[in-house]
Parts: C-alpha cells; sequence; structure tokens
C-alpha cells in the first residue's frame, strides 16, 4: 500500500502539468473595442494575439456586413500584408506587420463592425471585434418659414410655423426647436397643440439630413415671439455639440383691441414745424378706417397718419383718432393728445432805431419779449455776451463801441426756437488817429506804403504831406477809416518823414510817419597768413566800404606786427634774414645759426602795403 501511493502521486502531478501546459498554450486575440475617426481621415485597428508558436500563423481581418462577413486583407506568419479585391475598402485599406488595419479617407459608409481573426494551424484559432464609428459635422440648420401668408391667432387647428434643416451631418443628429430662448418639448402627437414633424433623408454621401416641422396653435401673445432651432449632434470622446440656427418671428393675424395716438417728432414742436400724429391700433393688420377732430371738429388725414403744415400757436389743443376695425366691432378703438406749439414774440427794442451820440456819451437800450416757456434775453455784439437781463447801457461811448447789436431771445428748453433784433450806434467826435507805423526802405528813393487808421464820425478826409506824385487809396476795417499811401521815399522824405492829417467837421488829428533805411548786418570768417579765423561785419547800406576799410587796415597792423618781431628777433638774437638759399646759408653759417625764411604768393602788395599802409584797398 505505501509503495503504490507514491507512483499514483507522480502520475497526478504529470497530469496536472500537461494540462497546465495546454491551457497555458491557449491563443488569445486583443483588439480595441471601439475607434473613432473623422470623416476623410485615416483610421488605425490595432491587433495583438498571444500564445500561438505555430509557423503557418495567418492574421486575417473581416468586415460584417448585411449579415455576413467579408475579408479585406490578411498577412500569413513572416509575409507581406495583402488586401482583397472587390471590397468597400479596396485601394484604401492595408494591413502592417504588427497586424495594423489601416483605413484611408474614411466614408461614412466604414462605419462597420471589424474582426480581427488568428489562426495558427493545430494550434487553433481566435479573432476579437472592434467597431469603427465615422463622425462629420453637419452644416447649420436653416429656418425658414412655410409660407408667406399671415397665420390666424385663435384657430382651433395647428398651423406650420417653421421648417428647419440640417443637413450632412454623421451619425444622424436631432433638431431642438426653441420659443423666446426655451426649448419646445419634443413632442410628436399631432393631437396636441404644438408638435413636431421630422424626416431623415440618407444622402448620397452617407451623411445625414435631418428636417423638422414645428406645428403650433399661436395665440395673440405669440405676436412677438422670436423662434430658433438648433441641432446637436455627436463628436469624438462622446462630446455632444450643437450649431443654432438664424431667427423668425411668425406673421400672425389678430384682431384690434385698443388704439394709441402720438406724436412722432423727437423734439418740442414750434412754430414753423411740421407735426406728424399717428394713430395705430393693437391688431394686425391694421384697420384702414380713422377718423381725426380738433376739439370736436372733423379734420382731414390719412390712413394712421395726421400731418400738420407750418404749424402756428393756434394749432395747439386736444385732437382725437377714432379707428373702426371691422374684425372686432365690439372693440372702442379710440385715444386722444393734446398738442403744444411753442412760440416767442418777436423782440421789443427801446428806443427802436439807430442811436447816434457824441464820443463819451451815455447810451441805453429795453429789450424784451413774450414766450410759451421760461426764456432768456441777451445783447450781443460780435461774440460777446453784454447784458443778460434786457437792458443794454454804455456810460461813456467810443469809436470802439461803435457798430450793431443784437438782442436775443430764447426758449432753452425748445432748441430752435429765438427771436432777435438788431440796432446800430453811431459815436461822433474828432478823428482819432493810431500811432503810426514807421516805413523802411532798401535805399533812398524807393517807394514806401504808408498806413493812416483813425476812427472818427462824419467819415474824416485825410490829407498826405508832403504831397504830389503819390497813389492813394481809403477802406473801412470794422469802424476804423484806413487809408494807404503809396510814394517815393526822397531826400526830403528821409529826413523829415510824412504826415498823416484826418478831419472832419469836429475837427483835426496828425501824424507822422518816419521813414529809414533797412539796417541788415551779416559776419563771416576769413583765414589770414596765420590761418586763424577773423571775424568780418559789413555795414552793407554803405555799399560794403566800410568793412573793406576795416579789414585792410587790421591786415597792415597784422604785417606790421609781424615785422617788428622778425626785426626784434634780429636784433636780439642776431640772425640773418635774407633771400639766400637756406643751404647756402647752412653751409657758412654752421649748424648752430637759426635761419628765417619769409615766403609770400603775393610779394608785391606786401611791399605796396609796408610801403604805403594807409592806402585802401
Amino acid at each position: 500500500m505505501d509503495g503504490v501511493t507514491p507512483g499514483r502521486t507522480s502520475l497526478l502531478c504529470t497530469l496536472l502539468l500537461w494540462t497546465f501546459q495546454i491551457c497555458s498554450a491557449e491563443l488569445t486575440v486583443k483588439v480595441t473595442p471601439e475607434v473613432e475617426v473623422m470623416k476623410g481621415e485615416t483610421a488605425k485597428l490595432p491587433c495583438t494575439y498571444t500564445g500561438a508558436q505555430s509557423s503557418s500563423t495567418i492574421v486575417e481581418w473581416y468586415i460584417e456586413e448585411q449579415g455576413g462577413r467579408q475579408r479585406v486583407a490578411f498577412i500569413p506568419q513572416g509575409e507581406q500584408g495583402k488586401s482583397d479585391e472587390d471590397t468597400p475598402l479596396t485601394g484604401r485599406v492595408t494591413i502592417g506587420k504588427d497586424f495594423t488595419l489601416t483605413i484611408t479617407s474614411v466614408k461614412p459608409s466604414d462605419e462597420l463592425t471589424f474582426y480581427c481573426q488568428v489562426t495558427a494551424g493545430p494550434e487553433g484559432s481566435g479573432e476579437d471585434r472592434t467597431m469603427l464609428k465615422v463622425f462629420f459635422t453637419p452644416e447649420n440648420p436653416e429656418l425658414v418659414q412655410p409660407s408667406s401668408q399671415a397665420i390666424t391667432a385663435g384657430l382651433t387647428t395647428s398651423s406650420e410655423i417653421g421648417i428647419c434643416t440640417a443637413r450632412n451631418g454623421h451619425p444622424q443628429p436631432r433638431i431642438i426647436w426653441f420659443k423666446n430662448n426655451e426649448p419646445l418639448p419634443q413632442v410628436k402627437d399631432k393631437k396636441e397643440k404644438t408638435y413636431m414633424s421630422s424626416s431623415v433623408v440618407k444622402e448620397v454621401s452617407g451623411l445625414f439630413t435631418i428636417k423638422s416641422i414645428l406645428f403650433m396653435q399661436p395665440t395673440k401673445a405669440d405676436k412677438d415671439a422670436v423662434f430658433h432651432c438648433t441641432v446637436e449632434y455627436s463628436m469624438l470622446g462622446g462630446e455632444i455639440k450643437q450649431k443654432m440656427s438664424n431667427t423668425m418671428k411668425i406673421n400672425l393675424n389678430y384682431p384690434s383691441e385698443k388704439a394709441t395716438f402720438h406724436v412722432l417728432n423727437s423734439s418740442p414742436v414750434k412754430e414753423g414745424d411740421n407735426v406728424t400724429m399717428k394713430c395705430e391700433t393693437d391688431g394686425n393688420p391694421q384697420p384702414s378706417d380713422f377718423e381725426y377732430k380738433k376739439n370736436d371738429k372733423l379734420i382731414i388725414g390719412q390712413e394712421g397718419l395726421l400731418t400738420l403744415k407750418s404749424v402756428k400757436r393756434t394749432d395747439s389743443g386736444e385732437y382725437s383718432c377714432h379707428v373702426t376695425d371691422y374684425e372686432n366691432l365690439d372693440a372702442d378703438l379710440r385715444d386722444t393728445l393734446t398738442l403744444t406749439v411753442n412760440y416767442i414774440d418777436p423782440m421789443s427794442v427801446t428806443p427802436n432805431k439807430p442811436q447816434v451820440v457824441m464820443l463819451g456819451d451815455k447810451v441805453e437800450w429795453q429789450c424784451k419779449t413774450k414766450a410759451s416757456k421760461q426764456h432768456t434775453v441777451q445783447w450781443i455784439k460780435g461774440s460777446e455776451v453784454l447784458s443778460q437781463d434786457g437792458t443794454l447801457s454804455i456810460d461813456q461811448a467810443t469809436f470802439e463801441k461803435a457798430g450793431e447789436y443784437v438782442c436775443v431771445g430764447a426758449v432753452s428748453a425748445v432748441p430752435g426756437l429765438t427771436a432777435q433784433a438788431n440796432v446800430n450806434l453811431t459815436v461822433k467826435g474828432k478823428p482819432m488817429i493810431e500811432p503810426p507805423a514807421p516805413g523802411e526802405v532798401m535805399n533812398q528813393g524807393d517807394t514806401v506804403t504808408l498806413k493812416c487808421s483813425a476812427y472818427g464820425f462824419p467819415t474824416p478826409q485825410f490829407v498826405w504831406t508832403p504831397s504830389g506824385n503819390q497813389r492813394e487809396s481809403v477802406s473801412m476795417e470794422g469802424n476804423k477809416i484806413v487809408s494807404t499811401v503809396t510814394l517815393q521815399a526822397t531826400g526830403d522824405v528821409m529826413e523829415n518823414g510824412v504826415t498823416c492829417e484826418a478831419s472832419n467837421e469836429f475837427g483835426t488829428d496828425s501824424k507822422k510817419f518816419p521813414v529809414s533805411l533797412k539796417r541788415a548786418g551779416g559776419s563771416s570768417a576769413e583765414v589770414l597768413l596765420s590761418g586763424n579765423p577773423v571775424l568780418k561785419s559789413a555795414d552793407k547800406q554803405q555799399g560794403g566800404s566800410t568793412g573793406v576799410v576795416i579789414a585792410v587796415v587790421v591786415c597792415v597792423l597784422l604785417l606790421l606786427l609781424l615785422v617788428a618781431l622778425i626785426y626784434f628777433l634780429s636784433k636780439k638774437a642776431k640772425l640773418p634774414c635774407s633771400k639766400k638759399d637756406p643751404k647756402e646759408v647752412d653751409k657758412g653759417e654752421g649748424n648752430n645759426k637759426v635761419v628765417v625764411e619769409m615766403k609770400t604768393e603775393k610779394p608785391n602788395e606786401q611791399d605796396g602795403l609796408l610801403k604805403n599802409p594807409t592806402k585802401e584797398q
């Protein structure tokens, strides 16, 4: 008994080991359960296996279509991969050495179940399957109204509100309807007041076009409702996206319940304006029977509009509009408004005639008006505001204060509502000539122009002294009278000037205008023998002669200084100064002697300057 037990135990272990080896050698195939790809791109489907050691192993890829399988590619052990002919993937599919199936230019029709099958001869076979998911973004949805005809509110049957179409998406998208940005429930039951009817078309490309029609029983509350739709579609990684359509309002007919009457003018109405008043109801379409009245008197107007041309203050009052809507005869469709025409009276000025006063007198005007609202009164001269209480007082009249004054009245609450009156002030008195501006000429004998500006009234007469061959003109510059004369700058004019005399019945004033030569100056640098610049100034009014004299004097003085220096050195150091060749002097006198040689390109001019230093050049 003891000898049998070890033998049985050994046999049992051998059987267990053999069973383990068989189990461990089982063929296992592994693929990615699902692969996602965008239409037109490239998809890669990996496949791996374990447990097969046979040299005759073959890997094959199949697609499942219409309930059956069709091989699309395969690769025998140690050989190149091949693709099958006459399959939906022919020309677009390859299999790599790692058994990965590659599909280029993916189509929506490629969304199939793929099988990777491994056959290892006596070791058996195995397979695994993967799903290829193809995605494509649909176009923006388009929303249109099914008909241009209006929909009547309050009907007991549902009407087509709009058609929403989303084209070319994959996988199949869905449409969601919105009213005033709130989603409507997805209802397909035609017995409901609001429901949708949808249809799907699979295009030749394999993409989906979906259409949805919205049906409703609208009420008057829907007259301003805004509708739109969105297309909801799936993308890679389970992402859900949406695209929004254009918006629309429905053309809805509904009866009128009340009328409104109002003025269209945006600004307060003033005399002279054109006024338009509009009468309308809250129904659609608008009625065509309108009646207008002012203070219970009939007036003529157009459909929905009452226009008044160039209104006056007498056009103010109560206006009414009465409308008849034959779709709702029981409704009282009338409304009233009050029209106010603002005005301002012409300005009243006291005294209301031009004022003529003597120089230094006091002047006063009073200005007032009436208007429909609070108003202002201002006195203005030019751009200067002189008074804001209607009274203009001038304590002392001057020639400068003569001229036109404007009294302006304005209603600030009504833009453009103004009135004005103009008055004129004339100041009489002896002429007053402004300080004269001197005249200048380049040379004696040239012509000179002078201006004599004077105040005064009556207009003064001008006399220029000396008189003779001259041109004279008179002009006005504001309150001034200007006499302009052009004459010759003779010696007498240069010496004594020109006198302007202005006179009227109140007296005479005169001023003398001096005339002189224009003064001009300049500077330049001149290089002398020493190479140093010397600043030279010339009086060009004398033709430059003074500058020449100064230059000659400076040159002579420098030359004399140079001669004196040479003479001093020759006496002090016993230096020879001659025109001998420096080489000869060097040979005769030795190296310890110093030789000074003067060279000039104009020896004759220097000699002349030394002999006659005061002669002008």
